[in-house]
């Protein structure tokens, strides 16, 4: 399964942010509807975060220096969490402040509410478009487990961020819908402002969610149990690794993971021997999993353990999986031997 492009997804939440802000600020002038004013705003404040998943992505590409010896790919976790905070503060807010200045202080109606009308469903059309386009890469990234699971082991907090802010954004719409429509049919023009307020407390209570998952990347995470497990396993059945006595990952940045192993070798071997296993560890780990760049490895017969049990269990899971691409990939390199025997045979019975 390919793997999932953050980038497409940040790009199509940009665009359709910021054409539906523009329609919304405009449509909140001509209507004085404070519900819609409040997705202006939210919809502002979502094109200011696409903005800052964007720049965090770019920061993210710079290469490791003295500075910064395992690279920057973790301002693509710092940058979410701007967001996040962006979102309670500019979005949630704001919407909540301005309903309850308006519910207090009832403004008179300045326009049609048909402005409010139209917006709100050319709106929720562009919303619609870009969760799509966030949806079909979370699938992708969720690799059919379900998506609070998901969600919960993302290590790349973009994607489920910009799908968080989507359909917050479209019950948002829904939302200022039904106020702007209860306004217009009762004649009781506090539903408008109520409705901004709902849709401030409904962004505080997403953006507080996503501070909380990009918190404990930014403070440090493992790896998936499942990379740990097939880590593991690579290292236990490297020739001349009598056991493992201790696995630690470390996610840097959702594509950067630091693996450290405590590893028995087998009695009586040189140090020669040593350093060539555990450079055949390296290469086979990196070949199957080539984010984890940064692999530490310990010579220690008596280490406590941790990290054993949870990756064993967690590749039991995956291991018909693994074997089978082991399978494919030696299926491969036979045939390629094969065509390159051929190819020489042919050359030789040529030149013959």
């Amino acid at each position: 399964m390919s793997a999932p492009d953050s980038s497409k997804v940040v790009v199509a939440a940009l665009a359709g942010n910021f054409a539906i802000a523009s329609c919304k600020f405009g449509a909140a002038f001509l209507s004085g509807s404070t519900a819609t004013l409040a997705e202006a705003v939210h919809s502002l404040a979502d094109t200011g975060n696409q903005g800052l998943l964007l720049v965090g992505m770019r920061l993210a590409l710079r290469p490791p220096d003295e500075r910064f010896p395992f690279g920057r790919s973790g301002e693509k976790f710092f940058w979410p969490f701007v967001v996040a905070l962006m979102l309670f503060s500019v979005g949630g807010a704001f919407a909540v402040f301005d309903g309850i200045t308006h519910l207090i202080h009832p403004k008179a109606e300045t326009g049609s509410r048909l402005w409010s009308y139209g917006v709100l469903g050319i709106s929720l059309l562009i919303e619609a478009m870009s969760f799509k386009v966030a949806w079909g890469e979370f699938k992708v990234m969720a690799r059919g487990r379900p998506w609070t699971v998901a969600v919960r082991e993302a290590r790349d907090p973009t994607i489920p961020l910009v799908l968080a802010e989507d359909t917050t954004a479209l019950v948002g719409l829904l939302i200022a819908f039904v106020a702007v429509g209860l306004s217009h049919i009762t004649g009781q023009h506090f539903w408008d402002p109520l409705g901004s307020v709902l849709i401030g407390l409904l962004l505080a209570v997403v953006a507080m969610a996503l501070a909380r998952i990009t918190h404990s990347l930014l403070v440090g995470t493992s790896a998936d149990p499942e990379d740990d497990g097939i880590a593991l396993h690579l290292a236990e059945n490297t020739d001349g690794v009598e056991k493992v006595t201790q696995i630690l990952t470390f996610h840097v940045g959702p594509d950067v993971v630091i693996l450290h192993l405590k590893v028995a070798f087998r009695a009586g071997m040189t140090v020669e021997e040593c350093e060539a296993v555990t450079n055949q560890m390296e290469d086979r780990i990196r070949a199957e999993m080539p984010h984890m760049r940064k692999i530490f490895i310990e010579v220690d017969s008596k280490g406590d353990g941790r990290g054993l049990s949870r990756a064993r269990a967690a590749f039991e899971k995956v291991r018909a999986d693994f074997e089978a691409r082991q399978r494919a990939r030696a299926e491969e390199a036979a045939d390629g031997d094969a065509a390159k025997d051929s190819d020489g045979a042919e050359q030789a019975a040529a030149e013959a």
